[in-house]
């Protein structure tokens, strides 16, 4: 093999390596990329505790003819905290959850922080600005209240088995996800339904990087 033809094949995988590529993907594509939370692992998280809160049958106990024929339950989504070792933007897991809900139908949802910020803001701008008309001014004190709130929490639990002679050089990482999320009676502070859902990650990695 001549020296030109290696120093062409040497130059043309340093400029295959340095290339890059950048393409759009479906979202609902699992994703596997290592053994950290992910895209796959929020959707299918959030999907099954949608469903199985959607089919609880506890929920039938929040009906109440002084509803009305409005029977939707008044929710306020809560916080899920982040409990395991890695940075997690949970509010991602509570956003889903909410927009899946809200979507089914049988929720009502309340505001929470950053909503009630918003609204303040535009409460006194009505109030005070003297630009909108006093018959459309809109004034606190009829806001509606939660009559359940669900929260919970995520918690990880990670193992690494390093590489050896008994393992052929192959280094082993495994990461376990628990997501708990109750939701709770704001009259009686009764749990009226929890679920949780469970997902564990293994990646190998040999010598060279491959799996």
């Amino acid at each position: 093999m001549n020296r030109t033809f290696i120093t062409l094949s040497l130059l043309g995988l340093a400029i295959a390596s340095g290339c890059s590529s950048t393409r759009y993907g479906d979202p609902k594509d699992p994703e596997l990329i290592n053994v950290n939370w992910g895209a796959t692992d929020l959707q299918m998280t959030t999907g099954k505790m949608v469903k199985s809160l959607l089919e609880a049958p506890q929920l039938a106990y929040m009906s109440d003819p002084n509803k009305g024929q409005d029977q939707r339950i008044r929710l306020y989504m809560g916080g899920v905290k982040n409990a395991t070792s890695e940075h997690i933007d949970t509010t991602a897991i509570t956003d889903l959850i909410k927009t899946d809900l809200f979507s089914s139908g049988k929720f009502r949802f309340v505001g929470g922080e950053h909503a009630q910020q918003e609204v303040s803001d535009q409460v006194k701008f009505q109030t005070e600005a003297g630009k909108v008309d006093p018959a459309q001014v809109k004034q606190f004190g009829k806001q509606v209240g939660a009559e359940v709130v669900i929260y919970g929490s995520l918690r990880s639990i990670e193992k690494t088995a390093g590489r050896g002679i008994e393992t052929g050089g192959v280094k082993t990482e495994n990461t376990y996800y628990l997501l708990i999320l109750d939701c709770v009676n704001v009259e009686t502070n009764e749990i009226i339904w929890t679920d949780k859902q469970e997902i564990s990650k293994t990646q190998r990695t040999g010598l060279f990087g491959g799996g």
